[in-house]
């Protein structure tokens, strides 16, 4: 493990500059949900879903989608409509997600969370048209790639999506709150499923957009599962750790919620230890890719480094 991790720790690799980088694609992304849903009747609920999809954040998901296309031979124009969709889900996620059936938030992002602004009722229906229209998008708007790997695209996104990924994950996070019993095995459950599983998903289309092997696919969904798990660990350290100001949502919500995360589990230092562990294995996948893995690399160590 150690010696994986230093092997990428190389002068070379610190000569990526990930934060200009995030901020480029991150501008193409934001330019690109703006066009993607224009304003239209019914006013009401394109300025809903428009809300939450163009309230900032991180573009991480987009970003992971356009980043793996490129570093397996694809172009971000052919990946545009996929990483854009997978912005929608997330949101869409984030929204429900929100709802005070669910986790019953106020904030997100440091704004008011969609259904204190527009009511419960018009909260969900942004949610399932922003998840409609995504399918819809990846459809109709990816250009120069054979259909086969499109519908191959469009199929990872409904596992991803649905009771085989987050709605599973969801799931059972719902059913595990309260209970003090919740074994390791069960929370790595939840996250997989519930956090993991998109952001695999946003890697993996990246290559099935450009038609990696099969072998090549392995490699990023498992490179995508570790940073995937190891951004929950954070994510939970960061809900004991950081203020609401950094977090720009409720802080301290799983210990009010009686919820176990990993640092209930495992205390703050082995958490950390147990996502840094995670950090190094994904890395680990991306020796084949040479050079080209640099932003993936980046935005890996990233993860592990964040404050919010």
């Amino acid at each position: 493990m150690v010696a994986a991790h230093n092997l990428h720790k190389t002068p070379e690799s610190a000569k990526f500059d990930l934060l200009a980088y995030l901020k480029e694609r991150q501008k193409l992304c934001e330019t690109a949900l703006d066009n993607a849903i224009p304003m239209r009747y019914p006013d009401k609920i394109y300025e809903s879903m428009r809300y939450s999809l163009l309230a900032g954040g991180k573009r991480l998901r987009p970003i992971l989608c356009l980043a793996t296309c490129e570093m397996t031979g694809g172009t971000i124009e052919m990946a545009m409509p996929t990483a854009c969709a997978l912005e929608m889900i997330h949101t869409m996620s984030l929204i429900h997600d929100d709802l005070p059936a669910m986790d019953n938030d106020d904030y997100r992002r440091g704004k008011l969370t969609n259904h204190k602004v527009y009511g419960e009722d018009i909260a969900i229906l942004a949610g399932d048209g922003l998840l409609a229209f995504a399918f819809e998008h990846v459809a109709i708007s990816t250009q120069n790639v054979p259909t086969e790997r499109v519908l191959q695209v469009i199929a990872r996104l409904g596992r991803a999506l649905g009771a085989a990924g987050l709605v599973g994950g969801q799931v059972v996070d719902l059913e595990s709150e309260g209970k003090p019993d919740i074994s390791l095995e069960t929370l790595n459950f939840i996250h997989n499923h519930k956090t993991a599983a998109l952001l695999e998903a946003c890697v993996a289309c990246g290559g099935v957009l450009t038609g990696v092997s099969s072998e090549d696919l392995q490699r990023l969904s498992r490179y995508a599962q570790n940073i995937g798990l190891a951004f929950q660990i954070i994510d939970d350290i960061l809900d004991i750790t950081a203020t609401q100001e950094q977090l720009g949502k409720t802080a301290g919500k799983d210990q009010k919620a009686n919820k176990v995360t990993y640092p209930k589990l495992w205390g703050l230092e082995e958490s950390r230890s147990k996502a840094e562990e995670l950090i190094e294995a994904a890395c680990v996948e991306l020796d084949s890719f040479g050079e080209k893995a640099k932003p993936l690399i980046a935005i890996a160590q990233y993860i592990i480094n964040r404050d919010r």
